[in-house]
């Protein structure tokens, strides 16, 4: 037997996509992109400090630094951060993106 998908089924299915994107993709945990990179423009503290050589006190100092100066351009901004330097930003750096900066 050959099943279908009713174009009343389609349409719901269109809205829900259509809206999740409205709505900054809520699809996605976290403020993690599609490719699964962290988003240092929208993730809080505690998203951010789960990364490799980024603790809790370095996390609100992004999340700070991001508050006072506005979004960051692009990942390599965070060498502006105190105490986060080459060799840190080398290890996150694939996990990470800068939208919206």
């Amino acid at each position: 037997m050959k099943r279908s998908i009713s174009i009343k089924t389609c349409k719901i299915i269109l809205a829900v996509f259509i809206l999740s994107l409205a709505l900054g993709n809520p699809l996605f945990a976290d403020e993690q992109d599609a490719k699964g990179k962290l988003d240092i423009n929208q993730a809080s503290a505690q998203e951010l400090s789960k990364l490799p050589g980024i603790g809790k006190k370095k996390a609100e100092a992004i999340v700070a630094y991001r508050n006072e100066k506005g979004k960051f351009s692009s990942v390599d901004d965070l060498s502006k951060i105190d105490g986060i330097g080459k060799k840190t930003l080398e290890k996150i750096r694939g996990s990470l993106t800068a939208t919206g900066g």
